[in-house]
């Protein structure tokens, strides 16, 4: 899936259904030592039982043509919405993952015709919260888990875009 900008020119962010060979590569970015802290550790038996699952989905994140991460969607029963699972980029600090979720967003609204996107993120973990606040995202419950604090947030989605190209 490919957007556009405001200018009208095609994103540098293009997202893809993944691909099973992928998966050992996806295992590698998170162990990476500023990814690992903020999620729960997933094997690669894990990510393909989750792969082949229809309500699982695992979309590739490319970033000027090449894989810069990926993220992990499960389909809400309630057909409305979304549980954004993960995103892990590889290279952070960039607006990399920003621009991502974004573009993901789109493909939750246009191609998915889910309208609520939901996920969890570790309250230690701030720069998370951080995107997830400025793109809109709004807390709605927080629970423990493991010791550890989970924060609940939420995005409704609004009306169907004709960004796609």
């Amino acid at each position: 899936m490919r957007t556009r900008n405001a200018t009208g020119r095609t994103s540098i962010i293009e997202l893809q259904a993944a691909l099973p060979e992928q998966l050992a590569l996806f295992c590698e970015l998170e162990r990476d030592r500023d990814t690992a802290p903020y999620i729960l550790p997933t094997t690669l038996a894990q990510h393909r039982r989750a792969f082949a699952c229809e309500e699982i989905i695992y979309l590739s994140i490319y970033v000027r043509g090449e894989l810069g991460g990926f993220f992990i969607l499960a389909l809400d029963p309630d057909k409305r919405s979304v549980e954004f699972r993960r995103i892990v980029v590889a290279a952070k600090g960039r607006g990399t993952g920003r621009r991502a979720i974004n573009t993901m967003e789109i493909y939750c609204r246009n191609r998915l015709q889910r309208s609520r996107i939901w996920l969890d993120v570790f309250d230690f973990n701030e720069r998370g919260r951080h995107v997830y606040s400025r793109l809109g995202y709004q807390l709605f419950d927080q629970r423990a888990y493991q010791g550890k604090q989970l924060l609940y947030y939420q995005k409704e989605l609004g009306a169907r875009s004709s960004e796609c190209a």
